[in-house]
């Protein structure tokens, strides 16, 4: 029912949510159980007949980018849902360096070196009895500019073993009993202190732009960010407009949202605006405890 709008999309008829064919869009990423991360973004009635199927309120995997290439702006936020999905308080990051004489001469080796040391921490976790390991691992391909590599890895892992453990299975040359292990280089492993934005900001950090290519690998037993069948109802272009123009530090701002997802507290938000198509968001927001 409803009257058809410019032929695209039947009309609002509260609030005229869809105008010259452009109308409002909401898709509500859940991160785990503590965070929520809503977009709400300017749609087409071109894009909607292009894209019908699949039942609504349906549960749905967020799609993961085709290329883990961490260049990429969509590949970073989903890398940053993923990580808030997983892991949290009590779990760890591990940095790891080589040494100038163990430096892989390309990425392909240095991914063979770091898997090695990701099924030796799965081998040490089923012999201690513990959940099998979950990881997210960033490989950064790097070059200085006198040309030399600058290759290292950063991995999110669960947590319950020892840290010096962790660090100690970065090893080139086992150690016996006569004599010590002869390490790749460094490695670092650090309890997470997730923050209001939960582990975003050290996914962030791992994903951050600098020289060169990232790209990461993931275990397979990861929980994936969802949503439901996007809703094109719940906003309107004028409400948009209306909060849009406001300071995103604003109590006014903060109180749109909350009002909006109750339960939820707003501690991030991306916004930008297209002259034509009109207002973007992205926020995140925790579960109020």
């Amino acid at each position: 029912g409803g009257r058809a709008c410019n032929g695209y999309y039947p009309c609002d008829e509260r609030e005229g949510n869809a105008v010259n064919g452009i109308f409002v869009r909401e898709k509500v990423v859940h991160c785990g159980k503590n965070f929520l991360c809503p977009e709400i973004y300017p749609y087409t009635g071109q894009q909607l007949e292009a894209n019908r199927g699949g039942r609504r309120g349906k549960k749905k995997n967020v799609s993961a980018p085709a290329q883990k290439n961490l260049n990429d702006k969509r590949a970073k936020r989903y890398f940053v849902q993923l990580a808030n999905s997983n892991f949290g308080r009590g779990d760890l990051v591990v940095h790891l360096s080589y040494a100038p004489e163990w430096l892989p001469e390309s990425e392909e080796e240095a991914r063979k070196i770091v898997a090695r040391y990701l099924r030796r921490l799965a081998y040490l976790r089923k012999k201690r009895g513990l959940e099998p390991l979950k990881y997210l691992c960033v490989t950064q391909v790097g070059r200085k500019k006198n040309g030399t590599h600058r290759l290292h890895h950063h991995v999110l892992m669960n947590g319950g073993l020892d840290r010096d453990e962790v660090e100690a299975l970065w090893w080139a040359v086992k150690g016996t009993r006569d004599q010590e292990a002869v390490m790749y280089g460094y490695a670092n492993a650090d309890r997470l202190k997730p923050g209001k934005l939960g582990i975003a900001q050290m996914a962030g950090y791992m994903v951050q732009d600098s020289a060169g290519k990232k790209h990461w690998t993931q275990s397979q037993n990861l929980e994936k960010p969802w949503h439901k069948t996007p809703n094109d109802w719940k906003y309107s272009r004028r409400q948009m407009d209306k909060v849009g123009k406001l300071s995103v530090d604003s109590e006014e701002f903060r109180a749109f949202w909350e009002r909006k997802y109750k339960g939820w507290e707003l501690v991030a938000c991306e916004k930008s605006h297209q002259e034509e198509m009109g207002w973007y968001f992205y926020l995140t927001m925790q579960r109020v405890c």
